[in-house]
């Protein structure tokens, strides 16, 4: 229940990554239900694509540039987010979802508007949603 809420709150700051940033989109309609009804399941299932790349992928990572990490006084993590959600952009194409992250700069700030978002839900609710 607990993977379902996380995957739930990451697709409540893609959403909200995708309405501030240009260079992240979903193809569809751009306005009314109609973009609702295009819209949610991608949304649904780069979500659940970005929740396992967190859950899987990104231990690793920074576990293997933990040296970077302490050098950069934990700067480095901004990247390794950002190259996270760059991933999950890159997978989703290859999954035929029509989710598109257009470079790096777009990747950093969207991984830092999922962040607060998490915070915010966190808060609200007063649990830890993060797996």
């Amino acid at each position: 229940m607990k993977f379902v809420a996380w995957v739930l709150v990451n697709a409540l700051g893609i959403a909200v990554a995708a309405w501030l940033f240009d260079g992240i989109s979903f193809d569809g309609a751009t306005s009314g239900q109609a973009e609702i009804e295009d819209k949610i399941l991608p949304l649904l299932g780069v979500a659940l694509i970005f929740s396992l790349v967190t859950a899987w992928v990104a231990p690793v990572v920074k576990l293997l540039s933990l040296p970077l990490v302490i050098l950069t006084l934990g700067l480095f993590l901004f990247v390794v987010n950002a190259a996270m959600f760059l991933l999950t952009g890159w997978l989703a194409d290859k999954f035929d979802i029509p989710f598109h992250v257009e470079g790096f700069w777009t990747a950093l700030g969207a991984s830092i508007v999922i962040t607060i978002v998490t915070w915010l839900v966190e808060a609200v609710t007063d649990t830890e949603v993060r797996g």
